[in-house]
């Protein structure tokens, strides 16, 4: 069974519609299905929309951490993000507005000048332009970005690289390549193969040959220019140590071509 690429998994989680293929693909595969849900768990995160989980406001803690950390002045310890003060901060998180009436026009508030007759076009009231505010904004960002990172990395399968080969072209062709086995902790390798272009008149088949170039083993068809392919247990990388990616007719023949784009030998 071939596996879906990362790169489509990636557009999957995006919203991107790949085919029924890869959706099928999804509903019988638990391993793509979990990466998957991995990426998506991470895009939700990153993108706030109607689909994404409520956040909590952080607790007063946080801020002092923070405050502590990057050393500022006692004129910013306040929690920015806590309750309204006497000095009258508005609160962290304040309800939209309610939407006007279809065709009505809502006047925009007027500002009062400030003392000497010049009007207030700082846009906002003075708690947002708080130094203290926008670096504790700035923090939370980081933060965000380090706890998504750390969700994807810690839903990513753990492998454990095998071996690894360059592809060269073969006769006519022009396309470069590279090929790794990687070893799950389950145990099940991959091979992992990508080409810098398709040149396939028919379709791309990649193989697993002996270095006699008389046994060969066909581990499925790459539809794109990169592709995942399960390693049969108990298949020998010794003694299949080449991989080539073929072009294949659709002749309903399953013997190779003789027809290879690149190919290239297996080391550790």
């Amino acid at each position: 069974m071939q596996h879906l690429d990362p790169e489509s998994l990636s557009l999957l989680a995006l919203g991107e519609e790949l085919g029924d293929d890869a959706a099928e693909h999804l509903r019988s595969c638990a391993g793509c299905a979990a990466e998957y849900a991995s990426l998506r768990r991470a895009v939700v995160a990153a993108k706030p929309g109607p689909a994404a989980a409520a956040l909590e406001s952080p607790g007063p803690q946080v801020w002092a951490g923070i405050h502590s950390a990057l050393g500022l002045s006692p004129a910013v310890a306040a929690d920015p993000l806590g309750s309204p003060t006497a000095s009258g901060a508005p609160p962290a998180f304040a309800p939209a507005p309610e939407r006007p009436a279809s065709g009505s026009v809502t006047p925009l508030p007027s500002r009062e000048p400030r003392p000497g007759g010049k009007p207030d076009r700082s846009g906002g009231s003075g708690w947002l332009r708080r130094p203290g505010v926008w670096l504790a904004a700035a923090a939370a960002t980081a933060l965000l970005a380090a706890g998504v990172f750390w969700s994807v990395q810690q839903n990513q399968p753990v492998v454990t690289p095998l071996a690894q080969a360059e592809l060269a072209p073969v006769d006519q062709h022009s396309a470069t390549g590279s090929a790794r086995v990687v070893e799950a902790q389950d145990g099940q390798r991959t091979l992992e193969v990508r080409v810098d272009k398709n040149e396939a008149r028919g379709y791309q088949e990649v193989w697993l040959i002996a270095p006699d170039l008389t046994r060969l083993v066909s581990l499925g068809v790459m539809t794109s220019e990169a592709g995942s392919f399960p390693v049969p247990d108990g298949l020998d990388l010794a003694e299949y140590p080449i991989v080539d990616v073929s072009d294949e007719p659709v002749d309903g023949n399953p013997a190779h071509s003789s027809v290879s784009i690149v190919r290239g030998t297996l080391a550790s």
